[in-house]
């Protein structure tokens, strides 16, 4: 027979409309007491359900993480300080045919009572809060990315071949040709508008601007696109600063994440919004790795080892690691060598994730230490010496230890 671990302790069904809650209480007599309350997910009720748990001397309530519906539950329960613990829906399935709201609640109390499950990582709610604003930040990117697209596609179908011409379809020049494109000007005002190097390709401009005709609709579609990502721009600009300001209180660990190849002030507050700052939440680096995906997983039966692919972790924190992985393996650091030595044998695609399994060991360590990064492939006693040479030389010279011709 499993021994009790709590005395006291709820579980919680949680639904969109309702949360059915089950309170299990162990009496002097030995005799453990179920006590099954249905209660509605306003704000109003959520704070009852709080208080009744409160009073009832509650050691630890424990939830399904159900869609985003366990947010506000969670919330509730954490105003009045009690320990709340969300658990992953696949490690409490019940027995197939007792699937009730009442089963599975008293289901929760039962496991919850005798110490059986695992609590998920809920990051403080002020790092919750920012993962709103970073989370949306990433579906404003996403958009960002299918707009530019459809702004290729819609050129190409109106006959004007300025991506043939233009790296950058965003740039200042680009920009200004589009402008004029709106406004009807003739395929040469629209060349003379191009800056920098761009008006040397004043000729190869001309043609692919040449022969163009919009009609009243696509100059529509077009003013309407181009006000939709400029929009967007103006906005991911806004949220950025907002993020930015977020990090003043953690300004250590946002500086020393920064240290990291690749990882620049946006991705690094990313990554701390999805972390937090205590790694003491993870026992290890490798758990760290696990709960975010970024490590192969464990399929061995009868001695054989099967498919070991990734599984499904914090989608958010492995994209960010990707795309900080793309950047760290052009810098002159370890992670290019690593590159090169991995994408011949597994893959552009497996050498990123393998990249970014390794940088999130780094961060964990970073964090936990406290100490920067230092990079085995840098000499960095080299790299001070050339940005100060030139100061200290001058300065050398001024006060006579070295004169004019070098000499000492």
């Amino acid at each position: 027979m499993i021994q009790a671990i709590s005395k006291c302790v709820a579980g919680l069904d949680v639904h969109k409309k309702n949360v059915v809650c089950t309170l299990l209480s162990e009496q002097e007599n030995g005799d453990v007491v179920p006590q099954t309350r249905e209660f509605a997910t306003f704000r109003r009720d959520l704070m009852d359900l709080a208080m009744w748990l409160k009073d009832s001397g509650v050691e630890l309530v424990a939830m399904e993480s159900t869609g985003i519906y366990w947010k506000q539950v969670y919330e509730a329960i954490e105003d009045v300080m009690l320990k709340a613990s969300v658990v992953n829906a696949r490690h409490v399935k019940n027995v197939p045919g007792r699937k009730t709201d009442v089963k599975d609640s008293l289901w929760l109390s039962e496991l919850t009572r005798c110490g059986l499950l695992n609590s998920s990582f809920i990051p403080p709610r002020d790092f919750r809060q920012l993962r709103l604003v970073t989370r949306y930040r990433k579906k404003l990117s996403g958009i960002l990315s299918a707009e530019r697209n459809r702004l290729h596609k819609l050129l190409e179908a109106f006959g004007i071949k300025l991506s043939c011409v233009v790296s950058n379809i965003d740039g200042v020049s680009s920009n200004r040709m589009l402008k004029g494109i709106l406004e009807d000007l003739d395929p040469e005002e629209i060349a003379d508008m191009a800056v920098g190097k761009l008006r040397k390709k004043k000729s190869a401009l001309l043609k692919a601007l040449e022969g163009y005709r919009l009609s009243d609709r696509d100059r529509f579609l077009l003013s309407i696109l181009l006000s939709h990502i400029k929009w967007i721009e103006e906005h991911l600009v806004k949220i950025d600063e907002q993020i930015v300001s977020a990090m003043e209180p953690y300004k250590k660990q946002w500086e020393l994440l920064q240290t990291l190849p690749g990882v620049n002030q946006i991705s690094a507050a990313i990554i701390l919004s999805e972390l937090g700052v205590d790694m003491e939440e993870f026992k290890t680096a490798g758990n760290l790795c696990s709960w975010a995906g970024m490590c192969p997983g464990n399929n061995e039966s009868a001695g054989k080892r099967k498919s070991g692919k990734t599984r499904k972790g914090n989608k958010y924190i492995r994209t960010i690691l990707c795309e900080t992985a793309n950047a760290a393996i052009k810098t002159n650091s370890q992670f290019k060598g690593i590159y090169k030595g991995l994408v011949i044998r597994r893959g552009h695609k497996r050498a990123i994730v393998a990249i970014g399994h390794r940088m999130l060991k780094i961060i964990y360590s970073m964090l936990k230490t406290g100490s920067a990064y230092k990079d085995p492939e840098i000499d960095y006693e080299e790299m001070m010496v050339k940005k100060n040479a030139p100061r200290w030389i001058k300065a050398l010279k001024k006060y006579g230890y070295v004169n004019k011709e070098g000499g000492a």
